[in-house]
């Protein structure tokens, strides 16, 4: 059976001095999770969300959180983040791999990788479980398919654009990645990152299943109606 749309409602692009507000009115929207992007300025060239927002958000909603950790050295955060409130825990591929030379730099982004530290990171998503809580990884559009921690995740994140912003440009060179994804892969397939009404409907036909956004939903004059569209294209 075709698992139902999921639709994940990113705070990157909320009103942060609204943000309980913002949060009920997503809920209204029918919206089933937040994402919630935590970023170091090492990984990812901005600096955004720690545990202590999490926290916070947790006292507003009882909808699932997401906590994204576009942060160098993750493992050293899953239990804070854990304890915050995250359901489900993301962690970045790039953080458990040589870089290649474009990138091994700290202000040299995107971070990218050809190959895996397989040990460390069922070492980290273990750690994840083990709280809990759900493990996924995530996988930047510059970097391959990372195959070798399938059987340890409980989802899969493929990032449609470069991360650190909200509003960016739909890749869709991305898909090919979840169409092997759907054919391989039996947990959550979510993608992130230009999702709107043009990209959304190339994601889910490819094999995406939870939908992450942020500007197209947060921006939207009636994001009920959003959420309702983005649903129905299962």
């Amino acid at each position: 059976m075709t698992k139902p749309i999921e639709i994940s409602a990113s705070i990157l692009a909320a009103d942060f001095a609204n943000l309980a507000a913002d949060i009920r009115k997503a809920e209204a929207a029918g919206v089933d999770r937040f994402h919630i992007d935590c970023m170091d300025g090492h990984f990812v060239p901005n600096l955004t969300i720690g545990p202590v927002i999490v926290e916070a958000v947790r006292k507003h909603t009882t909808r699932p959180l997401e906590a994204h950790l576009m942060i160098e050295h993750p493992g050293k955060y899953i239990e804070a983040y854990a304890k915050a409130g995250a359901d489900i825990i993301q962690v970045q591929v790039e953080c458990y791999g040589q870089r290649r030379a474009s990138c091994q730099k700290w202000d040299q982004w995107p971070k990218e990788i050809d190959s895996i530290d397989a040990a460390a990171l069922h070492a980290d998503l273990k750690h994840i479980r083990a709280l809990r809580k759900k493990a996924y990884i995530v996988i930047n559009p510059g970097t391959p398919m990372i195959q070798d921690v399938w059987d340890a995740c409980d989802g899969v994140l493929i990032m449609s654009v470069n991360p650190g912003y909200a509003g960016q440009k739909f890749m869709p060179g991305v898909l090919p990645k979840v169409m092997h994804l759907a054919e391989t892969f039996k947990g959550d397939i979510a993608i992130d990152g230009g999702i709107n009404d043009q990209t959304a409907p190339l994601a889910v036909k490819a094999g995406a299943r939870v939908l992450i956004t942020a500007s197209h939903f947060y921006n939207a004059a009636d994001p009920a109606a959003v959420v309702r569209h983005l649903k129905s294209l299962g």
